[in-house]
């Protein structure tokens, strides 16, 4: 279930992200990477390790606040750290022992769509149903011949 979940749930939060206009959007997400980067700091299990990781997440997410590609750097960072912390058997949510996985299934789906270029998901909705809602149709072709004669 969590394969499933967990994608999904990366996708929900580039919808929801879709919310909030440019440059708002990189500016929000680079917080919300470096707020990963350091979950693990309260008991992560690696001792010191955790430090220079967490620095790396925070250096990569302040650079994130000019580019869409250090977000997405940082999202694949915090993936290797969710892998390394499932795999020692220390997950982020100590009463969910697959929530470092579920979380390393996640995360790539939203790197992947930082590195996009972080792209509004709603927007194209937006225009098409804005667009129907208030430009007529053009009338059938059949209809102008008929209306020269």
């Amino acid at each position: 279930m969590i394969y499933v979940t967990a994608p999904l749930i990366g996708v929900v939060y580039a919808v929801l992200m879709s919310l909030i206009r440019e440059p708002h959007r990189r500016r929000f997400n680079a917080v919300m990477v470096a707020g990963a980067g350091a979950a693990y700091l309260s008991g992560g299990g690696f001792g010191l390790w955790e430090l220079p990781v967490t620095a790396l997440t925070a250096y990569l997410a302040y650079r994130g606040l000019e580019s869409w590609r250090f977000i997405g750097l940082a999202w694949f960072v915090h993936t290797v750290w969710d892998l390394v912390h499932h795999l020692k058997g220390n997950p982020i949510l100590p009463f969910d022992h697959s929530s470092s996985l579920g979380c390393a299934i996640c995360d790539p789906v939203i790197a992947l769509w930082c590195l996009g270029g972080g792209p509004s998901l709603i927007d194209p909705l937006r225009r098409r149903f804005t667009r129907q809602a208030t430009v007529p149709s053009p009338p059938a072709p059949e209809a102008l011949d008929r209306s020269r004669q």
